[in-house]
């Protein structure tokens, strides 16, 4: 796959030359694997991070083995989704709406507020274009990968399919923004990346919103001056852990990606060191990392201890290579088939194995 992309307000082309189905599958299974990793430790602070696990990251859900929670699911349905209606965002964003609200019925164990209130709002006839809420959670911005990769080559679909996707949960323009940072992002890395000071300098371009552009100073300070991400992330006061709003998590994940971006491992462990919202950070850092190392630079250990049924790892390559297909037919190819009713058994197990991982934050090591 040859081609140039070229950033719509600056002069930012990079040349395509890239394995395309591994980065997709990059994105996908790096996903599920940050996804999985950082999910035991979510709402931890870093000491508490350190005490427990001696800052050794490996699966560990249960019996030594991940499982994935919704920021994996939204992806896989976003990709569904493109495969469905990859031309027309309308059309896509009615397709996703459908997913999400099927989704919600097979009792998944982790659901944002905000998505659930607007996936509520479906099943109450509201349609897809009006169903958000007013919220700037991580909804969006964990789904969005997968399309920045998709649409790689083509940035005014790329803001299309990210706006419809964001808006079927969340209105707030920083979910967007978000949202649309870790698409470009994607999309960049699966062009091959190129200067990091040419990406950051594209980065204020996803929206001028002044909270927004601030962070990109600070990205851009932090990057110069060749920061740790545990000390970026002290810098924006993030001590006890990394929170669920878009803005916080966002950069944080960005920064790890970049400063580690063709190091898989290093940038995810470094980045679950903060703590805080680790399962989407940990989704977001291992989708970006994905895209630029492509599936084979995710360490086997990480990739082969995920545990999951019906949507196995194996399920995961298969959606990347219709992916990749789908890019070059004009009409849809249509999504993936699996056994889907094994998603409610897999979820009843999944919220078991989670309420006993809260009931062992009763006990110490606190």
């Amino acid at each position: 796959m040859l081609g140039q992309e070229e950033c719509p307000t600056r002069r930012c082309t990079v040349t395509l030359k890239v394995n395309y189905r591994t980065r997709l599958a990059g994105v996908i299974i790096g996903c599920a694997v940050g996804d999985s990793l950082g999910l035991p430790s979510e709402g931890l602070r870093p000491k508490q991070i350190r005490q427990r696990w001696n800052g050794e990251w490996k699966q560990r859900l249960i019996f030594g083995r991940g499982m994935c929670s919704d920021d994996t699911e939204h992806t896989f349905m976003v990709a569904q989704a493109l495969l469905t209606e990859p031309l027309d965002a309308d059309r896509f964003q009615r397709c996703l709406a459908w997913k999400l609200k099927w989704w919600l019925v097979g009792l998944p164990a982790g659901v944002g507020l905000a998505t659930a209130r607007a996936i509520l709002k479906l099943w109450m006839g509201w349609p897809a274009s009006r169903s958000g809420v007013y919220s700037a959670g991580n909804g969006p911005a964990m789904r969005s990968a997968i399309i920045g990769a998709f649409f790689a080559k083509n940035p005014k679909q790329r803001r299309e399919f990210v706006a419809a996707a964001t808006r079927i949960t969340h209105t707030d323009p920083r979910a967007e923004i978000a949202a649309f940072a870790v698409a470009e992002a994607s999309a960049w890395a699966v062009n091959g990346g190129g200067d990091v000071e040419e990406f950051l300098l594209c980065l204020p371009d996803c929206g001028q919103n002044q909270e927004w552009l601030n962070l990109c100073r600070r990205l851009s300070d932090a990057y110069a001056a060749n920061e740790s991400i545990a000390d970026f992330c002290r810098s924006l006061g993030f001590e006890r852990g990394v929170s669920g709003y878009a803005f916080h998590t966002v950069p944080v994940a960005l920064y790890g990606w970049l400063r580690h971006s063709n190091d898989f491992k290093m940038a995810l462990a470094q980045t679950l060191d903060c703590g805080g919202d680790t399962d989407t950070v940990g989704a977001i850092v291992g989708a970006l990392a994905g895209a630029s190392t492509g599936e084979d630079g995710i360490p086997n250990e990480w990739r082969n201890g995920i545990w999951e049924w019906p949507r196995s790892l194996s399920l995961m390559r298969n959606l990347a290579a219709r992916l990749e297909q789908q890019t070059s037919q004009q009409n849809s190819i249509g999504p993936i088939h699996y056994f889907w009713p094994g998603l409610i058994f897999r979820n009843l197990v999944f919220l078991a194995v989670v309420l006993l991982h809260g009931f062992r934050r009763l006990l110490p090591p606190y």
